[in-house]
């Protein structure tokens, strides 16, 4: 079986190492006006269920990730006290990883071969003969004639990151606190390093004094030393209408994209990746080698669980800009309930698995 990936990406990367693991040939075509990805601060938070899947699949895997035990929640108007916290007995609740490392790590298999184009269309790669075409890039000329029709909420706001270096702690729980400017995550990435997201609600870009000052302020536990430079992002929720045109897959953000309060967006595209695993071998056990079956099989099964996850973090969001406006006088009462029922408690921490 023949499989080409649209886009020198994480996503594609991943892909590409679990195929060839499964002895299908793959090629990854790019444009050659593609930026590529020299260095970043940015980091990714991969709950424990997907870390396990990637450490069998991904030769080395196991050496990344910073394990995180605890997540705890907080509002602008109870900082000392969380509103509720995840914790997982058996296990921890994600691994943080950055994500330049894990870029890197990808890369070095030998056996992926990459393409570059000026440009291609629909026509280029079908000369290829390929099974199956699985894009995950947004610029190409397929992405815009074919998958362009999306569900789309654009939250007209900036999401800023960096890692600060702080004195040593015992860094295993990670913070969240949805404070009247926006969502503020501090996510341990070692004992001396933490990664800092804040999803401000305005699209006006902060520098790094304005950035201390909001780390400092909600800041309970770290002695800051050192802050990196600062990496900003817009933050939108969308989601495709339709994933597949003939042999073709869409695939990662392309599909869906979400707020980051939730940590929610690659964990989705590496469920993705474990469905479209099963799918494959399903079909390569039935001797099915047919593109567009596999395509149409990955839609059914994923397309509305994706809406559903997607819709669910947009809410989320929602309440607390809400809550916040009310001063949290919602959140302290639900959050009660949350914690005293042990059904709700238990389907919140998978949730965030």
């Amino acid at each position: 079986m023949n499989i080409c990936l649209l886009g020198n990406n994480l996503t594609n990367l991943v892909l590409a190492n679990i195929f060839l693991k499964k002895k299908i040939n793959v090629d990854i075509i790019s444009l050659a006006s593609a930026p590529v990805l020299k260095n970043t601060i940015r980091t990714i938070a991969i709950s424990s269920e997907n870390y396990k899947f990637l450490k069998e699949n991904i030769k080395n895997f196991k050496n990344l990730g910073w394990p995180t035990s605890m997540i705890k929640i907080y509002s602008e108007r109870n900082r000392s006290s969380e509103l509720f916290e995840f914790k997982n007995k058996n296990q921890n609740n994600f691994y943080l990883l950055k994500y330049i490392e894990f870029y890197n790590l990808l890369k070095k298999n030998k056996f992926i071969k990459y393409v570059k184009y000026k440009n291609y269309s629909f026509e280029t790669i079908k000369k290829r003969n390929y099974n199956l075409i699985i894009n995950s890039e947004h610029n190409n000329l397929i992405t815009k004639k074919f998958f362009f029709k999306k569900m789309e909420r654009n939250y007209k706001s900036l999401a800023h990151t960096a890692i600060i270096d702080h004195k040593k702690i015992n860094n295993k729980i990670a913070i969240q606190i949805f404070t009247s400017s926006g969502p503020l995550a501090f996510l341990p990435l070692s004992n001396f390093q933490t990664s800092i997201v804040f999803s401000n609600n305005s699209n006006k870009l902060i520098n790094k004094k304005e950035f201390l000052e909001i780390i400092n302020k909600y800041n309970h536990k770290y002695f800051v030393k050192k802050i990196s430079n600062i990496e900003s992002f817009s933050i939108k929720f969308s989601h495709l209408r339709n994933y597949v045109y003939k042999n073709i897959l869409s695939f990662g953000d392309l599909i869906h994209k979400v707020h980051p309060l939730a940590g929610q967006g690659f964990n989705m595209t590496i469920r993705d990746i474990k469905s479209l695993s099963l799918i494959l071998d399903e079909n390569i056990k039935l001797g099915i080698d047919d593109g567009e079956t596999i395509a149409q099989k990955f839609q059914e099964h994923n397309k509305h669980v994706n809406f559903m996850y997607g819709v669910g973090i947009d809410s989320i969001n929602s309440f607390f800009k809400l809550d916040n406006k009310l001063k949290n006088n919602l959140s302290q009462p639900i959050f009660k309930i949350l914690k005293g029922n042990k059904f709700l408690n238990n389907y919140a921490t998978f949730f965030s698995n």
